[in-house]
């Protein structure tokens, strides 16, 4: 099981892992030991040692104040 108290951000984590774990069902190549793990925890234990990290989200521009 993944502890996810000592993340700053649990929806992140939640967000960040689920994009990797589609990565990996796409054919990515895992950057931790595998083992007999399903895709998802691999992906989560990707984030939770920081083989992976979310992207900056780009910035939003507003329309209305142009």
């Amino acid at each position: 099981m993944i502890d996810r108290s000592k993340l700053a951000n649990s929806f992140e984590f939640i967000v960040t892992a689920g994009a990797r774990a589609r990565q990996l069902l796409a054919g990515s190549t895992p950057r931790v030991e595998v083992g007999t793990h399903k895709r998802t925890t691999i992906a989560q234990q990707e984030v939770v040692t920081n083989k992976v990290e979310k992207l900056p989200y780009p910035a939003v521009i507003d329309p209305a104040k142009d």
